[in-house]
């Protein structure tokens, strides 16, 4: 996987991470720690730089316009029945599945069924598969199933206006 596509899918698993778990993925946080590069790679010319700001921009952006979830994620959900909620759900939902299909390609990491029992080879990149529950010793590694994973393998996102900001949304305003 490049480096660009590694760098995605952490941003993916992160964000949902931490709004579902409150926490960065323990891989994540391990591979983005600053590693010193050896002699070999400091003689290598850089990959050309990615802007990865504008790319998380460009990805909220289009989640914001087709299906409103930074909305729905800055909205104070608490004074709002289920059903409404449930309703504003399905919206988002759906806005943003459409979404993530039209301009990302993303397959699942692992394919079998989650609950299915896997053994994970040595040699597997670890920033793919996060071990968890009771790890010790080496490779191979049996166990269940419980997420799948997802990685993308294409990415055509539309381009931003060029305004020196990270503009999500702009704001509306109605003249009379």
């Amino acid at each position: 996987m490049t480096p660009f596509f590694t760098r995605l899918t952490f941003a993916f698993r992160t964000f949902c991470a931490i709004l579902f778990r409150d926490r960065i993925p323990d891989d994540v946080a391990a591979a983005l720690v600053a590693v010193r590069p050896s002699a070999q790679q400091a003689q290598t010319s850089p990959p050309p730089a990615v802007n990865t700001e504008a790319t998380a921009t460009q990805i909220l952006a289009v989640l914001q316009r087709d299906g409103r979830l930074i909305d729905f994620l800055m909205e104070d959900i608490t004074p709002y029945a289920d059903a409404q909620i449930g309703v504003a759900v399905r919206n988002v939902h759906a806005g943003c599945r459409q979404t993530l299909q039209r301009y990302l390609t993303l397959a699942p990491v692992l394919h079998g069924e989650e609950g299915a029992h896997v053994t994970i080879e040595a040699g597997r990149d670890p920033a793919t598969v996060k071990l968890i529950g009771n790890v010790a010793g080496q490779p191979p590694f049996s166990g269940v199933l419980r997420h799948r994973g997802w990685l993308v393998s294409r990415i055509e996102l539309p381009a931003l206006p060029r305004t020196g900001q990270f503009v999500v949304a702009p704001a509306e305003v109605e003249v009379a």
